[in-house]
């Protein structure tokens, strides 16, 4: 293992392709994870509140083993039309989709573009990770990153929600990271992930108690913490300006192209993510860009 990767170390090239190919493989699996997660999370809520109001499902043998079947592994993936099992064949990241022109083997029915634009996003991103830090420790720590932002990023989109099966791991790893010294003082990164998190805490009951309304979830709270935790406080005010404007931009055509009113919630995590992903690579320039702007 050690020779591959001083092989890696050594050309770039087989680092990057290594990192390309891997990365669409996952891309793959975060399709499944995407769309299976929450729907085991609220399996999961709705047994929760059926034993909170004492009522007990009429065959709980039967409750328990289908929700066992159904995880990030089991069943396997099929065809959402004719829930045709998808063979081995047609399920390469990209090349399957365009050999079988974006459509299912079986009965013909359209396959969704987003599958193929999911793992090329995941490749590309991972590849510009691995381009701009090189073969070293921090590049693995942030296309590990770049994997669970993706993910948090199209489960916000479908149901305004950040899980903390994806935002819990990736907090402890930011600050294992920080400990062992791949990133930041360890000192630094606690403080960064608790003023993150603090941050948009007091901006979600500020905003509470002066509108009675809930302006965002807690799970852009711990979104915050985790790029708080990898780059340390003073970027915390760099990613929620820009997230906050790209946000405010795309939102409001968003809504206007799809017509729908302005009060209409919109979900923050993806504008958050996208702030913070591009705040590893260019937080000092774009800290020092807006500091110029103010006359700072």
């Amino acid at each position: 293992m050690q020779d591959v990767w001083h092989l890696m170390q050594q050309q770039p090239w087989f680092f990057l392709l290594s990192v390309g190919l891997v990365s669409t493989c996952i891309g793959s699996f975060l399709n499944v994870v995407i769309y299976r997660l929450p729907v085991m999370m609220e399996t999961e809520w709705k047994s929760e509140c059926k034993v909170i109001l004492g009522q007990q499902e009429s065959n709980d043998n039967n409750a328990q083993t289908n929700s066992k079947s159904f995880n990030l592994i089991t069943p396997r993936s099929t065809c959402p039309s004719c829930s045709t099992q998808i063979k081995v064949q047609h399920n390469i990241p990209i090349l399957s989709w365009l050999f079988l022109k974006g459509r299912c083997a079986n009965c013909d029915t359209p396959i969704s573009v987003r599958y193929p634009s999911i793992e090329m996003l995941t490749a590309i991103s991972s590849l510009w990770v691995a381009w701009h830090f090189g073969a070293t420790s921090l590049s693995l720590l942030y296309i590990l990153i770049t994997w669970g932002l993706i993910a948090l990023i199209f489960i916000d989109i479908d149901k305004m929600l950040l899980p903390d099966q994806i935002t819990q791991p990736m907090l402890w790893l930011a600050l294992l990271s920080a400990a062992v010294g791949y990133t930041i003082a360890p000192v630094d990164a606690l403080w960064g992930a608790a003023l993150g998190y603090l941050s948009l805490w007091s901006v979600y009951w500020l905003f509470k108690l002066l509108t009675g309304k809930e302006g965002m979830g807690y799970g852009d709270f711990k979104l915050l913490a985790i790029f708080g935790a990898l780059l340390g406080w003073e970027a915390i005010i760099t990613i929620i300006l820009l997230s906050s404007v790209v946000g405010a931009v795309i939102g409001s055509v968003q809504l206007s192209v799809q017509g729908k009113d302005k009060a209409t919630p919109i979900p923050f995590g993806p504008y958050l993510a996208i702030a913070g992903w591009l705040c590893l690579f260019y937080g000092e320039s774009l800290k020092s860009w807006y500091l110029n702007l103010l006359g700072v």
